[in-house]
């Protein structure tokens, strides 16, 4: 409906409703919903698509096909436990060597890519072996595994997470003791990726509170305790956009680049009232400080004269 027109909106490459095994990172069912059974009907957030669960090979190939049929240009899943979810430790490695490789192989027939929600060193490595291209969040590899990212090519969509003003608070003990864990990890994952060259986009996770989602400029902004601020722009624009463009013929945006201001490309700009490379704290405050948003060639702002 955005690209119709229909709807004001961002530019969306959708990946459909992320895909995860029983106990996974995207179960949450409630306690009592096991065991199933065959003729069990699916649980709402599965049957609305929301999420979607695969259990075993023929499931994964299945679940896989029918997301890329709803027109998903990349597939995303969960390889390892997460920090909302209640049944998965972040140690847990999630699905198969031989379920990982399904994903893959469905991915390459529709010409696009994996995305695998992973933290741990033991699923990071599983799931690059398999054939994923990007991992999401990532904040617990150690060096050895980032330096496999950097052989096999394998992206990091990692996000400013830190366990300050804009912390996540959880009502689950076990899930708030986990964001700390993760979160402490965040320092070393950016340092070793820079210091490596593992290639690294700008990541957004933020699901669970609309004021964070108004905090988006200032979470790019917390990028300078690892990046100067060209780099950092760099990273939310045109790197961002090579990573999206792994999925090939399934990239919804084909009549020129994104990211880039250049001649045929997207005319997507923003205006801002200073000098964000010597002072990338001005997006943290895009109301105040954006003077101009275009998309396509169409104002949808401007506080210009």
């Amino acid at each position: 409906m955005i690209d119709a027109g229909e709807l004001i909106g961002p530019r969306i490459l959708p990946s459909g409703p992320p895909i995860g095994q029983t106990g996974g990172h995207f179960d949450y069912r409630p306690y009592q919903s096991v065991p199933t059974n065959p003729g069990d009907s699916q649980w709402y957030w599965y049957a609305t698509g929301l999420m979607a669960m695969a259990d075993g090979v023929p499931d994964v190939i299945k679940r896989s096909r029918e997301v890329m049929r709803m027109g998903a240009t990349q597939l995303k899943i969960s390889g390892g436990g997460g920090v909302s979810s209640v049944y998965d430790p972040l140690d847990v490695s999630q699905y198969t060597f031989e379920e990982l490789k399904a994903f893959v192989e469905v991915a390459e027939t529709y010409n696009t890519y994996v995305a695998s929600h992973l933290f741990s060193d033991a699923a990071v490595q599983t799931a690059i072996k398999a054939g994923i291209k990007s991992v999401e969040h990532g904040f617990l590899m150690s060096r050895e595994t980032m330096e496999m990212m950097k052989e096999f090519d394998v992206w990091l969509s990692v996000q400013p997470l830190l366990d300050d003003e804009d912390g996540f608070s959880f009502d689950d003990p076990t899930s708030q003791q986990k964001w700390i864990d993760v979160t402490n990890g965040t320092d070393q994952t950016y340092t070793l990726a820079k210091e490596i060259g593992v290639k690294v986009a700008f990541g957004t996770d933020i699901l669970f509170d609309p004021r964070l989602a108004e905090r988006q400029g200032a979470f790019l902004a917390k990028l300078q305790r690892w990046y100067t601020p060209f780099e950092i722009l760099k990273m939310a624009t045109s790197t961002n956009a090579e990573l999206l463009a792994l999925s090939g013929p399934r990239h919804p945006y084909q009549q020129g680049p994104l990211g880039v201001i250049a001649e045929g490309a997207y005319a997507d700009l923003i205006l801002v009232n200073g000098n964000p490379l010597e002072n990338i704290n001005l997006l943290a405050d895009p109301h105040g400080n954006f003077d101009l948003i275009m998309k396509d060639g169409v104002i949808y702002k401007t506080a210009l004269d």
